[in-house]
C-alpha cells in the first residue's frame, strides 16, 4: 500500500526552536510548549535523523490509543533508559508479552479487592496524621509520598514500607534523573559499561531490588496467599504448561506496580494541596462537603456523598497530570487525518498541553473543580483528559488511585488547611512524573 504524502506542520529552520532543544535539558516543558506554538494540533518535526511529532488533539490521539494502536509502541529511548530499572515489566513490555502480564495483574485492580484496599488508605492517612500538630512547617510532597508509599506496600505487597519512604524517594529521584538525562542526550555510554554513573545507577537500583526481592523471598519461604498482587504473580500459571513465574519475572512487575503505585498519586496529591493553599474558597467548600462525615474517617460507602472531594483532584490533575508526557514510536507509516506518520517516528502527546486546551476548558490556567461536575465532566470530549493515559494501555490501576486520592484528600482535610509558606510560584519538575521542584513547604493550621 502507497502513503499519500502528508500535509506536514514543520518548524524545522526556527532558531528559537533550536534554543527550546537546548533548553530540554532543563525543561522538557518548554520543548513542548514552543512545538505546540507552531499548531495547536500536530506538529512533525525532524530532530537529527529522527522526526518527532507532537499530537494534541482528542481525535488524533484516539488514533495512536484505539484505533490504530497495533502501529505504535512504547517510546524506544524510554524503554532504553528505564529498562535497568523496570525490566519487562506492564509498562514496558508489547504486544502478546504485554497482555499476558496485564491479564495476570489485573485481578489485583479489580471493585472487589480495591473495597479491601480503602480501609487501608484512610488507616495509614490517619497515621502519618497523628504525627501532625497545628502550626507545624512540613513538606507536603514529601509527605504525601511517604503515605502513598505505606498504601502501596501494604495493600499491594502485604508490607509496611513507611519507613524506607525516604530512601525510596532518593534513589528514585536518582534514577529518574539518570533517565530523563539519557533521554535528551545525542551520544550515549551503554549501560554495560561499567562507568561511575553506571555503577551509581546499579547500587541504587539494587537498594530497590532488595525491598522487593525481600518482599518475594519472605513470601515464597511462608507460602501463604495473602490476597494482595505479590501473592497472585507468585500463584500464576501459564496456561499453556503450567509453568509459574521466576522470581525476575514477578520482581519485574512487583517494581512496575511499587513504583508507579505511589509516585503518581503522591505528585497529584502534592500539587493539590499546593492548588487549595492558593485558593482558600475551593478549601473552605471542600471542608463544608466534609462535613456530613461527622469527623470520623471516610470509607469506601462515604464516597458517593463527596462528589465535590473527587472534582478538586481530578482537577488537580488536569493542571499537573504526574505523566505529562506519553510517548509513542511509530512502527510502521501511517496516517492520521492525512498527515504522514513515518516508521520510527517518535509521537508525543502531552496531557499537560491537552488539559490547557481552552476550546475544552475554558480559562485553562484557572483552579476550578466544578469542571468536572457530573453535567459538566460528560461534555469532555473522548481523549481530552488523559490523567491516566488511553486506550487498551490505560493505567491499570486508574481506579486505585481516583479512590486512594478521594480518601486521603476527605481524611487530611477534615482536620487541617495548609499556609504555603513562599509566595512565589512552586516550579515544575518535570522529570518521569511531574514533581514539584524543592518540594512544597507549607504549615499546618488544625481545623477548629
Amino acid at each position: 500500500m502507497t502513503i499519500p504524502a502528508s500535509r506536514p506542520i514543520t518548524a524545522n529552520a526556527d532558531p528559537a526552536l533550536l534554543r527550546a532543544y537546548r533548553g530540554i535539558f532543563w525543561d522538557r516543558v518548554l520543548l513542548l510548549k514552543r512545538l505546540e506554538s507552531y499548531h495547536p494540533d500536530i506538529v512533525i518535526n525532524t530532530f537529527g535523523k529522527r522526526e518527532l511529532v507532537l499530537i494534541n488533539r482528542p481525535e488524533y490521539i484516539h488514533e495512536v490509543f484505539v484505533e490504530q494502536a497495533d502501529k505504535f509502541h512504547k517510546g524506544e529511548q524510554f524503554k532504553i533508559y528505564t529498562r535497568p530499572l523496570l525490566g519487562n515489566g506492564l509498562l514496558l513490555s508489547e504486544d502478546e508479552v504485554h497482555k499476558r502480564n496485564r491479564k495476570l495483574v489485573a485481578p489485583a485492580f479489580v471493585h472487589r479487592r480495591i473495597r479491601d484496599y480503602a480501609k487501608v488508605m484512610s488507616d495509614y492517612t490517619l497515621r502519618a496524621m497523628s504525627q501532625w500538630q497545628d502550626g507545624d512547617v512540613i513538606d507536603i510532597s514529601r509527605e504525601m509520598m511517604r503515605i502513598t508509599l505505606g498504601i502501596t506496600g501494604k495493600t499491594l505487597f502485604n508490607t509496611d514500607l513507611s519507613e524506607e519512604a525516604d530512601d525510596v524517594k532518593r534513589r528514585l529521584t536518582y534514577l529518574m534523573n539518570y533517565a530523563e538525562q539519557q533521554l535528551r542526550i545525542p551520544i550515549h555510554i551503554p549501560f554495560e559499561w561499567h562507568t561511575p554513573r553506571n555503577n551509581r545507577v546499579r547500587k541504587e537500583i539494587a537498594g530497590l531490588d532488595k525491598i522487593i526481592y525481600g518482599m518475594i523471598s519472605e513470601r515464597r519461604n511462608s507460602k501463604t496467599d495473602a490476597g494482595d498482587l505479590l501473592s497472585m504473580l507468585l500463584l500464576a500459571r501459564d496456561e499453556d504448561d503450567g509453568s509459574g513465574m521466576t522470581d525476575k519475572q514477578v520482581r519485574d512487575e512487583a517494581m512496575t506496580i511499587f513504583l508507579a503505585g505511589h509516585e503518581t498519586t503522591a505528585n497529584a496529591t502534592a500539587w493539590m494541596w499546593y492548588l487549595l493553599a492558593k485558593n482558600p474558597e475551593i478549601f473552605k467548600k471542600l471542608q463544608d462537603e466534609l462535613v456530613v462525615l461527622g469527623g470520623k474517617a471516610p470509607t469506601l460507602d462515604d464516597l458517593p456523598r463527596l462528589p465535590y472531594t473527587l472534582q478538586i483532584f481530578k482537577e488537580a490533575m488536569r493542571l499537573y497530570p504526574p505523566a505529562y508526557i506519553i510517548v509513542r514510536t511509530a512502527i510502521s507509516d501511517c496516517l492520521i487525518d492525512g498527515y504522514l506518520i513515518k516508521k520510527n517516528a517518535a509521537i508525543i502527546i502531552s496531557p499537560y498541553l491537552l488539559h490547557r486546551k481552552a476550546e475544552f476548558f475554558p480559562d485553562p490556567e484557572k483552579f476550578d473543580p466544578d469542571r468536572f461536575s457530573p453535567e459538566n465532566e460528560k461534555m469532555i470530549p473522548r481523549h481530552a483528559y488523559l490523567p491516566f493515559g488511553g486506550g487498551a494501555r490505560v493505567c491499570i490501576g486508574n481506579q486505585f488511585a481516583l479512590i486512594e486520592g478521594h480518601l486521603m484528600t476527605a481524611t487530611i482535610a477534615q482536620k487541617f488547611s495548609f499556609e504555603l509558606l513562599d509566595s512565589t510560584l512552586v516550579e515544575m519538575e518535570p522529570l518521569i512524573t511531574l514533581r514539584p521542584k524543592g518540594g512544597i513547604r507549607v504549615r499546618l493550621l488544625e481545623v477548629k
